[in-house]
């Protein structure tokens, strides 16, 4: 569609693009190719949302997240097209752990989202009472998942309990840091929704699953990281867009949204923009406050959308003094399930996991751990020198890690995530017909389509189309009239 745009316009229109994480970044550059003039307004005096990259001991590092999913191509061509394609990395090693009795445990392999399609892919993670219970599976009578359905709830329905507590529960709180009971399947694993609806044994259906993408011959990394840090993707998103002609104003809260028989405008407090088209790509509850007055329905769904905080604790040892320690070496990092009661919920070893991070520190060892999930937001409150000391020491429980960091950052992430409960693609539903009933205004981010780097792009994509179209034909329907064309 962009191509064909570029023919029928000469910035004839303005969209303003309120927000300027990944998704509105991306939704900027995605409208810079229909030639509509673009403003990004961002309350912050930073770009790039949950996306940041940050010292410790002198390195750059990502003090957010660190890695995208490639086997989705939106990120990955977003960030070629921001010239960062040269920098592009996969993980050195994807050899991660399960931290759970009292052990680092290989992560199993075979097993969509935790659910295994051979109970023995899970030999040695869980009890032995864990393993017959799974292989009961197929003896069970269908179980009804309507249309939604929590994964935890249905997996320990068809599985038992004890395989969502020791996997499907830490992996998916390593996406969501939400509590895997509550999260919508449909929402987060839509594959196994679609085999859950299809009846039958879910070990039957997460074969299925698997020999799909077997016969689809998937080759390349699954994730890839970028030189320098994730971090950067936003920053370079930006300077792209301000090459293309984009306005992009930092530290501008928006104070107010109002339509008007021409558009739109957008109240800041240094003034009054006035739009033909509004992108919102806020957090739930900063587009629920400006869409109040002119879509209320939206807005009090929008007010409904839960978050949960994190904190990330990154640490940097001399690689000297861990080198004795055996567990660290070789792996990327490890899970840990909240069932054991630890306080860490994670830990990724960056210097392992990343080789531009060994490379640019190969004297030192950096590693982080992340505190907080739903409903454990108690743990951000603490003093910085207490989630380092309570990272520490189950580090050492872990690993036998005994050495102390040379420097340490702690980066708070509060509201971080929006949380998919059952129902969730409902909601998403909603606000979306709701918002396409007010010309020139659409919605994108972490709250629709998936908490990914590539969802996130894919979602500002659609946003920008649309209103990109909606725009375009209403200018060419009003260039088009009697009155215009006799002038």
């Amino acid at each position: 569609m962009q191509r064909s745009l570029q023919h029928d316009t000469a910035r004839t229109g303005h969209v303003v693009v309120i927000g300027g994480g990944i998704a509105g970044l991306a939704a900027a550059h995605r409208l810079l190719g229909t030639g509509l003039r673009v403003t990004v307004l961002e309350a912050t005096e930073r770009l790039g949302g949950k996306l940041m990259t940050g010292e410790v001991a002198g390195v750059r590092v990502d003090l957010g997240a660190e890695s995208m999913l490639a086997r989705r191509p939106e990120a990955v061509e977003l960030a070629t097209a921001a010239g960062l394609g040269d920098r592009l990395q996969p993980p050195a090693t994807a050899s991660a752990s399960v931290w759970t009795g009292n052990a680092l445990r290989p992560m199993p392999k075979g097993h969509v989202m935790g659910v295994p399609g051979d109970p023995a892919a899970l030999a040695g993670l869980l009890s032995s009472e864990g393993l017959a219970r799974i292989a009961e599976e197929r003896d069970l009578t269908p179980t009804a998942v309507g249309d939604d359905v929590g994964v935890g709830a249905y997996v320990a329905d068809r599985l038992g309990r004890e395989v969502v507590d020791r996997l499907v529960e830490p992996l998916l709180g390593g996406v969501y840091a939400g509590d895997a009971y509550r999260i919508s399947m449909r929402a987060a694993v839509p594959q196994l929704f679609e085999v859950a609806r299809e009846g039958g044994s879910l070990l039957d259906g997460v074969r299925r699953i698997q020999e799909r993408a077997a016969a689809r011959q998937l080759t390349g990394p699954v994730f890839q990281g970028i030189a320098g840090g994730l971090g950067t993707l936003p920053d370079a998103v930006a300077d792209a867009v301000r090459a293309g002609g984009a306005e992009i104003r930092t530290a501008t809260p928006v104070l107010g949204l109002t339509r008007t028989g021409r558009g739109w405008e957008v109240r800041t407090d240094s003034g009054v923009i006035a739009a033909d088209g509004v992108v919102m790509a806020a957090p739930a509850w900063s587009a629920s406050t400006l869409l109040a007055a002119e879509c209320p329905a939206a807005s009090v769904e929008l007010a409904g959308v839960e978050y949960a905080s994190m904190a990330l604790v990154t640490l940097a040892f001399r690689r000297s003094d861990v080198e004795g320690t055996e567990a660290l070496a070789g792996r990327s990092g490890f899970l840990v399930p909240p069932v054991d009661g630890r306080t860490i919920k994670a830990s990724t070893f960056s210097s392992n996991k990343w080789r531009w991070v060994a490379d640019a520190a190969p004297d030192l060892f950096v590693l982080r751990t992340s505190v907080g999930r739903y409903g454990e937001e108690d743990h951000l409150h603490r003093e910085d020198s207490e989630l380092v000391a309570v990272s520490l020491k189950d580090l050492a429980d872990a690993t036998g890690l005994t050495a102390r960091p040379v420097d340490t950052v702690v980066t708070r992430w509060i509201g971080g995530l929006p949380q998919y409960p059952v129902g969730h693609l409902g909601r998403v539903a909603r606000i979306r017909e709701e918002v396409a009933k007010l010309p020139g205004l659409r919605v994108c981010g972490a709250v629709y389509d998936g908490v990914g780097i590539p969802a996130c792009v894919a979602g500002a994509h659609r946003a920008a189309d649309e209103i990109a179209e909606e725009i375009i034909a209403t200018s060419t329907r009003v260039q088009g009239t009697p009155s215009e064309a006799g002038q």
